[in-house]
């Protein structure tokens, strides 16, 4: 059984700092892209970012373009978003999301496997 679990949310300042982590079971994504999105309730997922199977490409939502970074580490099976200069409006719960496409900037629907997800509340 596949298996994303997310770690590293919680509550925290604006102009904060947050590092979360997903870390994948059951199989891995070593030649697949990655990616985080982030949802509030009654709106709709919203993609953050990802990157492909070497880490050699990355693609970020503009609203985070140049505050948060993505990585990744294979011989953890994990995926990493280190989150810098935190807004309010950056508040969500923040899911990890692999698939077993190739390449990066890939839409939502290839990406197939999803975890529980981790919140994130940055205060004004």
């Amino acid at each position: 059984q596949v298996r994303l679990v997310e770690s590293g949310g919680g509550l925290v300042q604006a102009g904060g700092s947050l590092r979360l982590s997903c870390a994948a079971s059951g199989r891995t994504f070593h030649t697949n892209p990655m990616a985080w999105f982030r949802q509030v309730p009654g709106k709709d997922r919203e993609f953050v970012a990802d990157i492909n199977w070497n880490g050699g490409s990355t693609h970020y939502a503009d609203s985070v373009k140049d505050r948060f970074v993505i990585s990744r580490e294979h011989a953890k099976n994990t995926v990493y978003l280190q989150m810098n200069n935190l807004k309010p409006e950056d508040t969500a719960v923040y899911h990890c999301a692999a698939s077993t496409y190739q390449g990066v900037d890939l839409p939502t629907y290839q990406y197939f496997y999803w975890g529980q997800g981790t919140q994130v509340t940055v205060s004004s």
